[in-house]
């Protein structure tokens, strides 16, 4: 079910975006080689509390092993790990990258932002994977305007990562967001052009190009919640929450 948001519901996911904005930051400030994911949990962790915000990641139950809800605040995913990764104790090395999805649910309302972030010195792979991600995440919010179809979002995606001769990820999707983490409309990171639903005004999507470097395939990894690439080589993921609005895409998680 596609649900649109007033203006003033729109403000409320704004408040959300800045707190997840503001956590973001702060991580990446601490991201240095011997710093464990787990610490940059934290972190967050205490930032969402400062702002009467919690987590709609901790606890949010697992498809695959209805026993294992999500134990982090954060996503943290290193390397060629691409989505879903659980915080450990694991120190980070010079020359990682290490995605963290951050979400903050404040007065009911969610918002949700991913950034990959270098660890110390990377090499020219690393920067370069960093530096197309970032981009066709800013491309496909150009391509989310009134009168767009979903197709035409995902083939932006698509469309920049592919020039690059890199992959995206076909399990996993950019989704609306607002009283839920994850409300329709649905899209793919592939997809073609005027196919697909109308984008109208009001609908607030978490938009999030995930890349890799190699085969589009992904495994689950033994922990049952972190998606690797399949020939173990890098991957990036970035996001933004933005609501579609008469004067085009307005993004959400921004300070």
């Amino acid at each position: 079910m596609i649900i649109v948001k007033s203006p003033r519901e729109i403000e409320k996911i704004r408040v959300s975006g800045r707190i997840v904005a503001e956590t973001l930051a702060l991580i990446k400030e601490a991201v240095q080689p011997g710093v464990s994911t787990l610490e940059l949990d934290t972190i967050a962790a205490k930032n969402l509390k400062k702002h009467g915000a919690t987590s709609p990641f901790l606890g949010y139950p697992n498809s695959h092993n209805r026993k294992k809800p999500f134990p982090g605040v954060v996503c943290a995913s290193v390397n060629d790990e691409i989505v879903h990764g659980v915080p450990n104790k694991r120190p980070l090395k010079e020359g990682d990258i290490v995605t963290i999805d951050c979400g903050a649910k404040y007065q009911g309302w969610i918002a949700d932002s991913a950034w990959t972030f270098a660890v110390g010195n990377v090499d020219a792979e690393a920067q370069r994977l960093l530096d197309v991600t970032e981009d066709a995440l800013y491309k496909t919010i150009a391509a989310a305007i009134i009168g767009n179809r979903t197709g035409d979002v995902a083939w932006a995606t698509q469309s920049v990562v592919e020039a690059a001769g890199y992959n995206v990820i076909r399990d996993h999707v950019s989704h609306g967001v607002g009283r839920n983490l994850h409300e329709d409309p649905q899209i793919l990171n592939y997809g073609r052009p005027g196919r697909g639903l109308k984008l109208r005004k009001g609908l607030t999507i978490a938009l999030e190009p995930m890349v890799l470097v190699g085969d589009y395939e992904t495994m689950l990894l033994p922990d049952e919640w972190t998606v690797a690439s399949s020939d173990g080589k890098l991957t990036a993921h970035f996001e933004h929450t933005i609501a579609i609005t008469e004067n085009g895409p307005e993004i959400l998680t921004k300070l």
